[in-house]
């Protein structure tokens, strides 16, 4: 190896390392590798998020507390109703399946005695 190739081969890996540095500073840990753009788009739109909303004048502060006091109540209801239906969707799958597997014994056994 000559002196130009080893000196080209330092310099791409110190840009490899200013571009990872570059990448992952100031994240928080949740840079996705395969989305690159988006998660770092989404991480900086989960930091800044109330303050982009108090710039813009979409909503204040007292109007959002005010909804959170008045309707908080009632999502709450509706998340316990979710879950309730999806236990009920659980069992509801769960006896389906053993009645599937009852009529499946019993058209064997009545096919065995024919």
């Amino acid at each position: 190896m000559t002196l130009t190739e080893i000196l080209l081969i330092i310099l791409i890996i110190l840009i490899l390392i200013f571009l990872l540095f570059w990448f992952f500073s100031g994240t928080t840990g949740r840079i996705s590798l395969r989305r690159p753009v988006e998660s770092r788009v989404d991480e900086y739109l989960d930091r800044r998020f109330a303050r982009l909303v108090e710039e813009a004048g979409v909503v204040g502060r007292p109007k959002l507390n005010w909804f959170k006091d008045e309707r908080g109540k009632v999502l709450d209801a509706d998340i316990q109703k979710i879950t309730e239906l999806k236990e009920f969707e659980n069992e509801f799958i769960q006896n389906l399946s053993d009645l599937e597997a009852r009529l499946d014994a019993l058209e064997r056994s009545l096919d065995s005695k024919k």
